[in-house]
């Protein structure tokens, strides 16, 4: 097992009274909302249905304003047939219905009954979501039920992870389907929402999952053992072959609640179906794998443990210290991280109120990669602000852009190496001064445990402290740990270290009581072995001999084992019962020999000299036996041509004969005399037998002693080495893993670097854009060329000035024909302003007839670099319109200062007689004002007998004659005829049509 991210306490962790206090007897339902929470409130009791009551309550918790009141019960009554209820403080909750948090209030769930509280974090810092989620998974445990519906920020995240700790279930709004999807995104991305829906989905669901939940688990948790073992051992199967992690070891009771909360969210109602819908489906062994290992944990978690650990033992890590030396601690089951980074912010704060530096070395391990993953991150959301203090959340941690989140400092983020690890079978670390393994112990079966505290002694260093959970503790391993706070499971390594060695010693087995290692077996030899060449007489002689007159024997090893058998030996030996492998001449022994046969043995191998025992007893088939043992050491003859035809290793011949059966002495006695001396003979034999057993088992005892000790000896010695090895290897893979962070680091820091560049490409490509539709848009010529007149960029107006395609891109300026009217200094004006930096204004005509100003200045970065020149056109084509048009207006205000000023009468009327213009010498001849001059037709001016006349010389004029000055007579205002000399010009326009008719009129006889 790893250091699983179990880090949930289980149910005797929670507060007594909670724990005392029996489950309501009804899931209930904690729905959180904030932003846009309305109308998913009325999207999800509007799903209800309308004829089935739910079964369970429904708590909601929205951020309200604090001082205003809230309408959000009455508008909940709108969408429901429950009976709505806003929260009072001790009330107590019923099924049915849904229950409203009142505003500028927190509330908790104990007992059964809602609590109200004074919330004590500042407005905007308030997380009554999480407070209250919390609240109800160590409240209801199993029955607790989260919904996280939309909203801004991260409140509800942390509660989630309480209740799915507690083998609760969650659900989220469906990210699209809100109108603010921080909150559901931040729960969603725990990886523990069991279901993501929209709210009108969620209700039906809801019902299914708690009809199949809370039918199912008394029956499961009573199941027996026969019965759902085989299914077990299938998922504990696949989970190993999916995951590489054994869950055998688990406490059932775990394993069981995790399996039954899995088989509702997918209402599975039999164990087997749920083997087979997790062969079906590899993603949900995934997800029984997170749910297995779900990380309920925060920062500084259990105040009070922690708050010893600081005072009683992190200072005591420093005490033996060199400055400049190593601290080294190691947290298993680390999950998220959060109680790995809280030692570290220790560490830190003791290290900076000594005003001294170590090397803090902090391994914090898991084998869930997800939560390493988001631990290695050091990323967390802003609910984090109610487990720590203000100090340190503003000393070890950085605010995200938006406000949303936290980051942990760099400096506390280098102490930590995380990585995954399987604390059951991987090697520890050792030369520890701290081990964390906090709520992990608990989840595992009594034999694991035992495994593990030995483990951990070994790991840590003389005197080092081992902090576990509220609920854990040493068990039988009084004599490796002593306890520093029972309360807050505080231990110190005592420095014997005997007592660990029963966890990493091998036992050891006496050569004679087991075969010997495959690995170390001597090769057998079966049937007759074939000759090369023909044997010489003698040995031929030597063999026939051997056939007729020696003993049973056989040779063997120092270890018992067969090598070769010769002559009958079935009165002695006789086939080992089991499997048949390694032929050892004391498993064969019939029985009465083995004793004697093993000491003579372990005498022989011990003294190198031969060992002769007589009349043993051996029990056959048949009758008894007596027999006489010999144990001669042997040499491995030498094959023709020096090679050696077995291993170079002492040999032993033991010889098996049958001893006589008659004593000679006896027959001299007949009779009744010699009947009762013959059995007291053989009484006196027998207690000469047993005499010689018992001095033949002392013998072998002592001998089995003594080789017990130099076993021992070795094993000590073969133990401090691979303890050495082990140290070796360990100090290797930390320093792999130590490089591995930091290849992990470079590569955040490269992927980081590599997402700001990818945003700064893209910056740079909205702005190139934005440039280009504003330099096109605004219509102005502009070309840029670099040093050497070559051009870089031009906009699309610039080609009907200068004949530009998108090929002339690098060619020089003065290669291209420009369509401007008497103007060759362009090269020359562009070097001048490169050369001197001082802009150049031109304006131009092309042969299209439009003007154009065209200015010339240096290109400059942002560096002030100068690195080209910016070439613009700017169209003024209508300001030299506009000019041409003053000109002829300046002439024409000219004119009418002389018209003004002038004593004749000057008049200008239309083709129709309407007088357009009057001067005031007009006014001083005639009488009318200008005003009223303007009101009136040349007609009203003649003479009625000159009219004709008058007609006649305007069409004269109309046709653009020119008439000699006349004399004629107009009336004036008092009705009078006045004699007048009239010149009349006829005025044209730009199209040579006349227009109007202008007069000047002088009376006859005055002055010229």
């Amino acid at each position: 097992m790893s250091g699983t991210t179990n880090q949930t306490d289980p149910p005797a962790a929670a507060p007594a009274v909670a724990a005392s206090a029996p489950l309501v007897p009804f899931p209930v339902v904690g729905i959180g909302a904030s932003a846009g929470g309305l109308a998913a409130f009325e999207a999800f009791f509007s799903a209800m249905p309308a004829d089935v009551d739910p079964g369970m309550a429904f708590i909601l918790v929205q951020h309200l304003a604090p001082d205003h009141k809230s309408m959000l019960a009455e508008l909940i009554r709108r969408y429901t047939r429950m009976q709505v209820f806003e929260v009072e403080d001790g009330m107590e909750v019923h099924p049915n219905r849904p229950y409203i948090i009142p505003p500028n209030h927190d509330m908790a769930f104990l007992n059964g009954r809602l609590q109200l509280l004074e919330p004590t974090a500042p407005r905007g810092q308030r997380l009554p979501i999480d407070f209250f989620f919390r609240s109800l998974a160590q409240d209801q445990h199993e029955r607790a039920i989260g919904i996280v519906l939309s909203g801004t920020g991260s409140d509800g995240t942390l509660g989630v992870r309480a209740i799915k700790g507690a083998a609760g279930m969650v659900m989220a709004q469906a990210p699209e389907t809100t109108e603010f999807d921080g909150m559901p995104r931040s729960a969603i991305a725990t990886g523990l929402v069991d279901y993501a829906l929209a709210p009108g989905e969620m209700p039906a669901r809801l019902m299914t999952y708690v009809a199949h939940a809370f039918g199912k688990l008394p029956r499961m948790a009573s199941q027996a053992a026969p019965l759902t073992a085989g299914a077990l051992n299938k998922i504990f199967v696949l989970l190993r072959a999916q995951t590489g992690h054994d869950f055998s070891q688990y406490k059932p009771t775990t394993i069981h609640r995790r399996i039954e909360r899995r088989m509702a969210v997918h209402q599975i109602t039999a164990l087997d179906g749920y083997v087979k819908y997790l062969q079906q489906t590899p993603a949900e062994v995934q997800a029984l794998f997170r749910d297995l290992l779900i990380g309920v944990t925060n920062f500084f978690r259990d105040p009070e443990a922690f708050a010893v650990l600081e005072q009683a033992a992190i200072p005591r890590l420093f005490d033996d210290k060199p400055p400049g030396g190593v601290v080294r601690a190691w947290v298993a089951g680390c999950s998220t991280g959060e109680e790995a980074y809280s030692i570290a912010m220790l560490l830190q704060e003791r290290m900076e109120m000594l005003k001294t530096s170590w090397t803090v070395q902090v391994f914090a391990t898991d084998i869930d990669s997800r939560a390493i993953a988001t631990a290695r991150v050091g990323l967390y959301p802003a609910s984090i602000a109610t487990d720590l203090t203000p100090e340190r959340l503003a000393r070890f941690f950085c605010a995200e852009p938006g406000g949303q989140s936290y980051r942990i400092h760099k400096s506390i983020r280098d102490m930590l190496v995380f990585s995954e690890q399987d604390l059951i079978k991987d090697p520890p670390f050792s030369r520890l001064d701290l081990i964390s393994c906090r709520n992990l112990l608990i989840y595992l079966d009594v034999e694991l445990q035992k495994r593990l505290i030995p483990l951990f002694h070994y790991a840590l260093k003389p005197g080092g402290r081992l902090f576990l959970g509220t609920s854990e503790g040493i068990g039988e391993f009084g004599d490796l740990f002593a306890v520093l706070d029972r309360k807050a499971k505080l231990y110190q390594r005592k420095p014997d270290f005997a007592g660990a060695q029963r966890a990493l010693q091998v036992r050891a087995v006496s050569p004679m009581a087991a075969p010997t290692p495959a690995g170390a077996a001597l090769p057998r030899f079966h049937g007759k072995p074939a000759l090369a060449e023909k044997l010489p007489l003698r040995e031929l002689t030597e063999q026939a001999l051997l056939r007729q007159i020696a003993p049973a024997g056989a040779l063997v090893n120092a270890g018992g084992d067969i090598l070769y058998l010769h002559g009958r030996t079935g009165l002695f030996l006789e086939p080992a019962p089991g499997e048949a492998g390694v032929n050892n001449i004391v498993k064969m022994a019939r029985e009465g020999l083995r004793p004697g046969l093993t000491a003579a043995l372990h005498k022989a191998v011990s003294t190198r000299e031969p060992v002769r025992v007589t009349g043993l007893h051996v029990k056959t088939n048949g009758p008894d036996a007596r027999v006489n043992l010999a144990v001669h050491p042997a040499s491995a003859p030498p094959a023709r041509g020096g090679a050696v035809r077995w291993p170079a290793t002492d040999l032993y011949l033991v010889v098996l004969e049958e001893a006589p059966t008659t004593d000679p002495d006896a027959a001299a006695a007949p009779g009744a005399a010699g009947d009762a001396g013959l059995g007291a003979r053989e009484a006196q034999a027998r207690i000469q037998a047993l005499m010689e057993e018992l001095r033949a088992k002392d013998e072998y005892l002592q001998s089995t002693h003594e080789e017990l000790e130099s076993s021992n000896e070795e094993l000590k010695s073969s133990n401090e080495e691979m303890q050495s090895v082990n140290e070796e290897l360990q100090s290797t893979n930390e320093e792999l893993e130590t490089s591995k962070e930091e290849l992990q680091s470079v590569n955040e820091e490269l992927a980081t670097v590599n997402t700001e560049l990818h945003t700064k490409v893209t910056d740079l490509s909205r702005a190139n854009n934005d440039m280009n539709n504003l330099l096109a848009g605004t219509g102005i010529a502009t070309v840029f060329v670099d040093h050497q007149r070559r051009i870089l960029r031009f906009t699309p107006t610039a080609a009907e000035i200068i004949n530009l395609i998108p090929g002339d891109v690098g060619r020089p300026v003065g290669h291209l024909v420009a369509n401007l009217v008497g103007y060759t200094g362009l090269v020359g004006d562009v070097q001048s302003v490169l050369d001197t930096l001082v802009t150049r204004e031109v304006e131009l005509r092309t042969t299209a007839g439009k003007w154009y100003a065209m200015r010339i200045q240096p290109y400059r970065t942002l560096d002030n670099v100068i690195e080209g020149a910016v070439l613009t056109f700017m169209d003024i084509s209508e300001m030299k319109r506009i000019q041409a048009s003053l000109a002829a207006a300046n002439r024409q205000l000219r004119l009418a200062v002389v018209v003004r000023d002038a004593s004749d009468a000057i008049t200008v009327q239309d083709l129709e007689g309407r007088i357009t213009a009057w001067n005031p010498g007009a006014q001083r001849l005639y009488g009318w004002s200008e005003d009223e001059a303007l009101q009136m037709n040349v007609r009203d001016r003649i003479p009625p007998a000159l009219q004709d006349e008058a007609l006649a010389r305007v069409r004269q004029l109309s046709q653009a004659e020119v008439l000699e000055p006349y004399r004629t007579r107009r009336l004036t205002q008092a009705g009078a005829a006045l004699e007048v000399s009239m010149t009349a010009t006829a005025l044209l326009d730009e199209a040579g049509q006349v227009y109007a008719i202008a007069t000047t009129e002088r009376p006859v006889g005055a002055a010229p």
